[in-house]
C-alpha cells in the first residue's frame, strides 16, 4: 500500500469511530444520562478524532507553492 492509501484507509476507520461516538453521545444524553464524566471523556475523544482526521486530510492536499 502507498502513503496515500494507509491515510485513506486510515480516515475511513477514524470517521467510523467518530460517527460511533456521536451515536453513542446522542443516546446518552437522550436517555437523560447524568454520568458528566462519561460525556466529557466522549466529547474530548470525539474532538480528538475531528482533529486528527483533519490533520491526515491535509497531507492528502499537495502543497501548493505561494
Amino acid at each position: 500500500m502507498t502513503d496515500v492509501e494507509n491515510i485513506q484507509s486510515r480516515l475511513v476507520e477514524l470517521d467510523v469511530e467518530h460517527r460511533d461516538l456521536d451515536a453513542v453521545i446522542n443516546k446518552l444524553t437522550e436517555d437523560g444520562h447524568n454520568d458528566q464524566l462519561q460525556l466529557r471523556r466522549l466529547k474530548k475523544r470525539k474532538l480528538q478524532l475531528k482533529d486528527h482526521i483533519t490533520l491526515l486530510k491535509m497531507q492528502l492536499v499537495p502543497d501548493v507553492p505561494a
